[in-house]
């Protein structure tokens, strides 16, 4: 998880700022996965951080969504 956060930071994936005061604070989980080999060995675990975007209402607390999502195998 530390290495993931670090990386949200590194990423300047949000701005800290104020909650406005007609605002709810959007709550957040985090999400464990472990990457196995194909021989079944653990690869690797992952982290990720994702918003509880449930709770959020079009027009009130977002605009319009953005997820960028690429694998290598698109890009190559």
């Amino acid at each position: 998880m530390d290495n993931e956060i670090q990386a949200l930071h590194r990423n300047h994936t949000w701005d800290v700022v104020d909650r406005p005061k007609d605002r709810n604070i959007v709550g957040c989980k985090w999400i464990y996965k472990i990457k196995y080999k194909s021989s079944g060995e653990i690869e690797r675990y992952k982290a990720r951080l994702v918003a509880k975007g449930f709770s959020q209402k079009e027009g009130v607390d977002y605009e319009e969504t953005f997820s960028p999502v690429v694998k290598l195998v698109t890009v190559s």
